[in-house]
């Protein structure tokens, strides 16, 4: 622990430029902030301009600094989870935090695999002549700076980090208080990589203090400095960011993903996909939160399917044709089915065919992720047309709501709004676009 706060110690002296000015408990947050926007903006023009070749050199570094820092950035995760442990945090907290040997190989391959893209810097995005004879491109550019505001999943750091770095960008990392130190840790490694390959470690900075000041200074845009930001975490923290946000937000609502097996729903197909989307990790965004029973397939559905979860160890909450399938389900309220649970819990409900589905997820749905189970191909497209989230899918998890699953190599987070990004934000969602437009001197009349 000693060596953390060391860590720390020393990281926000160099932000202050006052060796030895800074303390941990008491740092200068509006210096600090002031410093670190400036730096990320100088880091941005550099890194905007690196080629390919050089982008992916130091990608690759990165996850090699990560797997040589392996023991330290294990060490602070062990700190951050006795913290979390010691508050209380439930278990599907403590999933979302806990790194061990395996997680923190997934997230260095994750980083490297970026390296594997192509470049979206620099693609031509259109092209046509006028027929005055200009001849005009539109180039996919970087966007700049990008504050990323996120809560207790480690991995997020070194997502972001790398898709930030892989499309351009500079990255301003703020997590919670929760991951502070493996978060710091990990990024610190990641900017020794940056280093080795000759790009500037401001390119990828973790904020390094748990001050919620820090998240006000990254909101006001540091004087311009941030050019969007990416909050990833609870309704609570996006609304804030919405809110109080002055540049551009990538939003990333909760997760209330909902499955429906339709009347024409294979059982055994159900089943596994009922499962999968609800218990293969509850604590992910794209865990499923509701599930919806056509009544059409109720008789021979619902009970089986009702079973396993609670077999499973999923509690059940259910209206009234679902408790009378199983006397172990709890009466569901209006606001189980608001409700992202991020937990083995989850709300079921009978509903009158694929209109009233639609009509359900349109009215508690969170536009994130949401599945049909159906051989009805038509049902299916209609499903797919009218539902309004940012994936839908027909007979496949909602537990593929995952960049990584998209072949993305990473995201940042999944953007449910409607402008500009939408779905799993990947390296392609990180770029803008110019004209470049090529004349033979032509002028306007």
């Amino acid at each position: 622990m000693d060596d953390i706060r060391a860590l720390i110690s020393e990281v926000l002296a160099d932000y202050l430029n006052a060796p030895g000015a800074a303390s941990v408990g008491n740092p200068d947050i509006p210096a600090l902030m002031r410093e670190l926007g400036r730096r990320a903006r100088t880091a941005a023009r550099r890194v905007a301009l690196a080629s390919a070749e050089d982008k992916n050199a130091a990608l690759r570094a990165m996850a090699a600094r990560i797997r040589a820092r392996a023991d330290a950035i294990l060490a602070a995760n062990e700190q951050d989870l006795a913290e979390a442990n010691a508050k209380g945090q439930p278990a599907s907290f403590i999933d979302r935090l806990m790194l061990n040997p395996e997680r923190l190989e997934a997230i260095a391959a994750a980083v490297e695999s970026i390296a594997g893209l192509p470049d979206p810097v620099g693609r031509v995005m259109a092209r046509f002549e006028r027929p005055n004879g200009l001849q005009i491109e539109r180039v996919a550019t970087p966007l700049g700076v990008i504050g990323v505001i996120f809560e207790s999943r480690p991995n997020v750091t070194a997502d972001a980090g790398a898709l930030c770095l892989k499309a351009g960008n500079a990255a301003i990392l703020r997590t919670g208080s929760e991951s502070f130190l493996t978060s710091l840790t990990l990024a610190q490694a990641m900017g020794e990589g940056l280093e080795q390959a000759g790009l500037p470690a401001d390119a990828v900075r973790l904020v390094p203090t748990r001050d919620r000041a820090a998240v006000g200074a990254m909101l006001s845009g540091l004087d311009g400095n941030i050019d969007v930001i990416v909050p990833r975490g609870g309704k609570s923290l996006v609304a804030r960011v919405q809110e109080e946000a002055r540049v551009p937000v990538f939003a990333h609502l909760e997760g209330i993903c909902h499955v429906f097996v339709h009347g024409s729903a294979d059982l055994e197909m159900a089943k596994a996909i009922v499962l999968n989307a609800k218990l293969r990790r509850t604590g992910v965004c794209g865990s499923a939160e509701t599930l919806l029973v056509d009544r059409a397939c109720a008789e021979t559905h619902l009970k089986p399917l009702v079973a396993m979860l609670i077999e499973a160890g999923c509690a059940v909450r259910g209206d009234e044709a679902v408790q009378a399938a199983d006397s172990r389900v709890t009466p569901a309220t209006e606001e189980d089915w608001r409700t992202e649970y991020l937990d083995a819990i989850i709300s079921v409900r009978v509903v009158d065919g694929l209109d009233e589905a639609i009509a359900h997820i349109e009215s508690y749905g969170s536009h994130h992720t949401d599945s049909i189970v159906t051989d009805d191909e038509a049902a299916a497209e209609r499903f797919l047309a009218e539902v309004d989230s940012a994936i839908v899918l027909h007979n496949a998890s909602t537990q593929f709501a995952d960049g990584g699953e998209f072949g993305f190599g990473a995201e940042i987070g999944i953007a449910t709004g409607r402008m500009h990004a939408r779905g799993p934000v990947g390296v392609e969602q990180l770029t803008s676009f110019k004209y470049r437009i090529r004349g033979s001197g032509q002028t306007r009349p």
